[in-house]
C-alpha cells in the first residue's frame, strides 16, 4: 500500500433545519396564535488529530465529508434537532491549507487537537418570532442557513524525534533496523526506501523515541530530482538529525556526500541548517584504514560537528549511538 501525505478533500457544514409555520389548534381556544418551532441548527466538520494514524491513506477512498443538516422545526413550537457535527480524524503532523488561496488553517500537532473547518448553518425561525401587535397571525418563517462548504488540502509532516538523512545505499534503513524493531526493506542497491519509514527506539529507562528515515538524497533533490525532495518534508519537525555517510569511502568522497547533503537541505528548508546533527560513519567493516574514522572526527569537529562510526551490518557501536541519541534528547549534552 502506498504511503499517502497528501490529499485535497471537501468538507460541508450541515444546512440549517427551516422555521415552521403553525397556529394552535384546539378545542375552545379560538385563534391559539402561532406556535411554529424553530428549525435546528446544521452540524459543522471538525478535524481532530489523532497519533493512532500514521498515513493520510483514507483520504484515497473518500474526498467528501458532510456534517448532518438541522431538523426543521414543527408546530406546538417543537424545535428541530440540531445535526451532528461530523469528525475528521487526521494523523498528528497534519497540515490543513485552504485548496484555493494555500492559507494555513491549522497545524495540528498534538493528539487530540482539534479545529472547526466548516460551520453549520443556523436554523430558521419559526412564525412565532413573526408575531406583533399588527401582525398577529404570520404565515412566515425563516429559511435556515446553509453550512459552510469548500476544498481543503492536507499536508502530513511526520512527528518524529530523530530523522535519518543521507545519499542512497549509505546504510540509512539497514540502521533504523537496528535502532529500532522496524523492518524497511535492505537491499544492496540505491533508492530501496520509496517511503519514509517510522521505528521506535527504545534504551534502558530512556523514553521511547521516534525516529524517520526518508529515501536517500541526491543531488538536485530540492529541484525534485530522486525521491528524497518528495519527502524532506517529514524531517522539518525533527529535534536532531543523522547524517548517514558510507564511511568506508575515500576521505574525500564522504566529505563530498556531507556536502551535497547540507546543501539539499539548505535549499529546502535553511532551518534545517541549524538543527542539531551527528554525522554517523556507517559501514565501518569495510573500512581497511582503521584511522579514517579519527581522521574525518577532526575535519568535521572544525566545523563543530559530532562524529560517530558504527557497523550497521555488524551492530558495532549501535549502543554507543543509542546512547549518544538518548542523552541529546534529554538534553543532557550541551547543544
Amino acid at each position: 500500500m502506498a504511503f499517502i501525505d497528501e490529499a485535497k478533500f471537501f468538507v460541508k457544514a450541515g444546512d440549517g433545519g427551516n422555521g415552521c409555520v403553525s397556529f394552535r389548534r384546539e378545542k375552545f381556544v379560538p385563534k391559539g396564535g402561532p406556535d411554529g418551532g424553530d428549525g435546528g441548527d446544521g452540524g459543522d466538520v471538525i478535524i481532530e488529530a489523532s497519533k493512532r494514524l500514521s498515513s493520510l491513506i483514507d483520504f484515497r477512498y473518500r474526498s467528501h465529508f458532510m456534517a448532518e443538516r438541522g431538523v426543521n422545526g414543527q408546530g406546538k413550537k417543537m424545535h428541530g434537532r440540531n445535526g451532528a457535527d461530523h469528525v475528521v480524524k487526521v494523523p498528528a503532523g497534519s497540515l490543513i491549507k485552504d485548496a484555493e488561496t494555500g492559507e494555513i488553517i491549522a497545524d495540528l500537532v498534538e493528539d487530540g487537537q482539534k479545529v472547526l473547518v466548516a460551520k453549520g448553518g443556523r436554523g430558521g425561525r419559526g412564525n412565532t418570532h413573526f408575531a406583533s401587535s399588527t401582525n398577529r397571525a404570520p404565515r412566515v418563517a425563516g429559511r435556515g442557513k446553509p453550512g459552510d462548504e469548500h476544498w481543503l488540502r492536507i499536508e502530513l509532516k511526520i512527528l518524529a524525534d530523530v530523522g535519518l538523512v543521507g545519499l542512497p545505499n549509505a546504510g540509512k534503513s539497514t540502521l533504523l533496523s537496528k535502532l529500532s524493531a522496524a523492518h524497511p526493506k535492505i537491499a544492496a542497491y540505491p533508492f530501496t526506501t520509496l517511503e519514509p519509514h517510522l521505528g521506535v527506539m527504545r534504551f534502558g529507562h530512556h523514553p521511547p523515541y521516534i525516529i524517520a528515515d526518508i529515501p536517500g538524497l541526491i543531488e538536485g533533490a530540492h529541484e525534485g530530482a530522486g525521491l528524497g525532495h518528495k519527502f524532506l518534508k517529514h524531517i522539518e519537525r525533527t529535534r536532531v538529525l543523522l547524517h548517514i555517510l558510507d564511511g568506508s569511502k575515500p576521505i574525500d568522497e564522504v566529505i563530498a556526500d556531507q556536502q551535497i547533503i547540507e546543501q539539499e537541505l539548505g535549499r529546502f528548508d535553511e532551518t534545517l541548517l541549524n538543527r542539531r546533527k551527528v554525522i554517523v560513519l556507517n559501514k565501518m567493516d569495510l573500512l581497511e584504514d582503521i584511522k579514517q574514522s579519527e581522521k574525518l572526527a577532526v575535519i568535521f569537529a572544525d566545523k563543530n560537528i559530532s562524529v560517530l562510526a558504527i557497523s550497521a551490518l555488524t551492530g558495532s557501536g549501535i549502543d554507543a549511538l543509542k546512547q549518544y541519541l538518548a542523552a541529546i534528547l534529554e538534553q543532557r549534552i550541551d547543544e
